[in-house]
């Protein structure tokens, strides 16, 4: 008997090695920058502490970063605890915030260096001084997360828009992220705030939670009391596609939505009509999900191309494909309006726009929602969650 492995496995596997080693070596290389940057800053930055606190220092944060890839793995991996995941969650914002202004408190360093503040002194005025923005950001940036969303108005004007539809109110709501943290009652204050616009359509542009829908059901179940007009209307995010995209799917249309996955319905008022479409997330073709990927084409088949289309589509950069269809408006989420600044920044190094209204080519305008929930860590930094409320007005 023979144990020779063929060469082709053997071939595959370096390169998945490979690719595991490179991976790891990243992920440590961020971790060490985003805890050693402020052990840094707070301990040895020529503060002058004394021994003790420098040792009591230095354990907390080698306990917290060991503590967040578990918590991650435990909560995020093949266990799903949600108490774990909520609190690497926490953890990470928490880090990412400490890092950040750290980072800029080193401009404070350099004022009090340049008006005479000699060390100690100047160290540890800009140590506390990080210290204290950043906990003041994280219980604000908490209590912003987990509040009911207000609303935005934008009036959109539409070439082409009927006279009949002219004050068509459409709602928006995308990145609910149903998760590890039990928001039942802050999604039915959700719906509740959403029925009082009084709505001809309602859209929910996915990203809806993180998880199955038997795992979330509970928070997401007061979806089914959302009141429209003329329609409700989903499309997929790219969460979904970490879960159980069709069951989402099969589950708004069990509570009477209409999923607009590649499709279109015709809202009519006043005699006007307007196309209301949507498509899969960009991410949901490589899924390998049968069926799912993004098809705009597929979604107008059949569409009056006379009439105006608003679309749903989770991705802002989804709006290359729409400028291409004709489309008069998109409306997106995905982004969070970066969630938790600056990483807005870095948002932007991937999607077109962050929030707000855009134009795009000569017909196309899109408008990004900051989304409605949050995901991962429960803090919000100078980008606020919001219900959209937009008026179509004939232009």
């Amino acid at each position: 008997m023979t144990a020779d492995t063929p060469a082709e496995v053997v071939q595959s596997e370096r390169p998945r090695r490979s690719r595991r080693w490179r991976r790891t070596a990243i992920v440590s290389a961020i971790l060490l920058l985003l805890f050693g940057v402020p052990w840094w800053t707070l301990l040895l930055a020529g503060q002058a502490w004394p021994t003790p606190v420098v040792v009591a220092g230095t354990v907390l944060f080698a306990a917290a970063l060991g503590a967040l890839p578990l918590m991650m793995m435990l909560g995020h991996g093949r266990r799903r605890l949600d108490w774990a995941a909520a609190t690497g969650d926490a953890l990470l914002g928490a880090a990412w915030v400490l890092f950040v202004w750290s980072i800029l408190s080193q401009l404070l360093r350099l004022v009090l260096f340049l008006i005479g503040v000699d060390d100690p002194a100047r160290s540890r005025a800009a140590a506390g001084t990080a210290v204290v923005v950043a906990i003041v950001l994280l219980v604000w940036g908490y209590a912003e997360a987990m509040r009911v969303p207000r609303i935005r108005a934008v009036d959109v004007g539409i070439t082409g828009l009927g006279c009949g539809l002219d004050g068509l109110r459409v709602v928006l709501i995308t990145d609910t992220h149903y998760g590890p943290i039990d928001r039942a009652r802050w999604s039915a204050a959700v719906v509740a705030r959403v029925n009082d616009l009084g709505a001809d359509i309602v859209c929910h542009v996915g990203d809806i939670a993180d998880g199955t829908v038997a795992v979330r059901e509970n928070q997401a179940s007061p979806l089914a009391s959302v009141t429209a007009r003329s329609a409700r209307v989903y499309v997929t995010g790219n969460h979904e596609y970490f879960s159980e995209a069709q069951g989402w799917l099969d589950y708004l249309q069990s509570i009477r939505w209409d999923v607009l996955h590649n499709r279109h319905i015709v809202v009519e008022r006043g005699g006007d009509r307007l196309v209301v479409a949507g498509v899969d997330d960009a991410t949901a073709k490589a899924s390998g999900i049968r069926g799912h990927g993004a098809n705009l084409d597929a979604a107008l088949a059949g569409a009056d191309r006379a009439l105006p289309v608003l679309l749903l589509a989770h991705q802002p950069k989804q709006v290359s494909q729409a400028v291409r269809a004709g489309v008069d408006l998109q409306v997106s989420g995905h982004t969070h309006g970066g969630q938790i600044w600056p990483f807005n920044f870095l948002v932007r190094l991937e999607q077109p726009v962050v929030q707000g209204l855009s134009r795009h080519g000569e017909k196309t305008q899109l408008y990004t929602s900051r989304g409605t929930g949050f995901w991962g860590p429960p803090f919000r930094v100078f980008a606020p969650s919001e219900i959209t409320l937009l008026t179509l007005r004939h232009a």
